[in-house]
């Protein structure tokens, strides 16, 4: 609100590139990010992807994505959405997570339902947003697919009780869907402003992570000042990498 095309990647470990830790809060026990010693997960002193020869405008950038995307085989589709959910659970587990706010993958979009699933039966409270026209996205929890059902724009939305745009700030870590996301945390959406509407309103210390294909992690989106910036992107076959924001 998802290929095999590898354009080049440069994968460099890099310590210094920035790390982020968990921390508890000292009132209510919420656990979030800071910038520590120890990172959060693999660290990159530059993206795996440079499509900037290709692409200059977000208009460039959306329709190329969009471009690659739709010609990835199913069988690739498969296997990125099993390392997607491994990579998550895997951070998630080592990170005292306790609430997520997730999404139910539309189309080509990376992840899968499975995941939700898997959350919710690992033991964590999943939130999941509600298009509200132009406004900041409503959320509500997740109980199984049977609380589930259609929506527009094709969605498939909770139908539990909702928390109000500010049900946001309630999680741990926020699992946002990305067209790309570059090593400064620039992100990349589909144009609509949902999430730019939403995010603004995540607890402080929470962990933004966007999700994207390993390709999709890019050099350098173009982005304005105001942005929100993710902490840290969740690839198929990198797991969840710090971002030095």
């Amino acid at each position: 609100m998802g290929t095999a095309f590898v354009v080049g990647r440069n994968l460099v470990p890099s310590p210094a590139a920035g790390t982020m830790a968990v921390r508890n809060a000292a009132a209510g026990g919420r656990v979030g990010l800071s910038m520590a010693a120890e990172p959060i997960g693999r660290t990159y002193s530059e993206a795996v992807t440079s499509l900037g020869d290709l692409c200059q405008s977000k208009a460039d950038w959306r329709r190329t994505l969009l471009e690659r995307r739709r010609a990835v085989p199913e069988t690739t589709r498969s296997a990125d959405s099993s390392a997607l959910c491994a990579g998550v659970l895997g951070w998630m587990g080592d990170h005292g997570v306790r609430t997520v706010c997730a999404y139910v993958p539309v189309g080509d979009e990376p992840g899968s339902p499975q995941l939700l699933e898997d959350l919710r039966t690992a033991g964590y409270r999943v939130l999941l947003p509600i298009v509200v026209r132009r406004s900041p996205l409503d959320w509500a929890e997740y109980t199984g697919p049977d609380s589930l059902a259609p929506a527009g724009y094709g969605l498939l939305e909770p139908v539990g009780d909702r928390l109000g745009p500010e049900g946001v700030g309630q999680a741990d870590a926020v699992l946002v869907p990305a067209l790309a996301v570059d090593r400064r945390g620039v992100r990349l959406g589909r144009g609509a402003g949902f999430y730019d509407r939403s995010l603004p309103m995540a607890a402080p210390e929470a962990a933004l992570i966007g999700i994207v294909r390993d390709e999709e992690f890019v050099d350098e989106l173009p982005g304005e000042d105001h942005d929100v910036r993710m902490r840290a992107v969740l690839t198929p076959h990198g797991g969840v990498t710090s971002l030095p924001v």
